[in-house]
């Protein structure tokens, strides 16, 4: 009884523990396209609105993966990010994958 008992406190808590850390990578890559494009809005005097020809204007100011891109979503997902003051997305948006969203918080 007490084993059923400690099962059933344990794996949904390990489960969404999981889920949560599974879905991190794709919000971490959001978050650095995010400062990419703040710190080519200031070194470029970019203003609020203006468009950001991406993923070209943002290579310069972000870590690129082992083949020179910027990373991708890791469940296939598109990331965009058209102008100044946007937040980027992923083209899997609210999709849940694995019991994560992929936005921005």
């Amino acid at each position: 009884v007490i084993v059923s008992v400690f099962a059933a406190v344990v794996i949904p808590n390990f489960i969404r523990a999981h889920a949560i850390r599974s879905g991190q990578p794709c919000v971490n890559n959001l978050r650095q396209i995010d400062a990419a494009a703040n710190q080519f809005a200031l070194e470029n005097r970019k203003k609020n609105g203006d468009s950001i020809n991406f993923p070209n204007d943002l290579t310069p100011y972000i870590k690129l993966n082992s083949e020179g891109k910027i990373a991708s979503c890791p469940w296939g997902g598109v990331y965009s990010i058209k102008r100044v003051g946007d937040k980027p997305t992923c083209s899997l948006g609210n999709k849940v994958t694995d019991g994560c969203m992929h936005i921005m918080p």
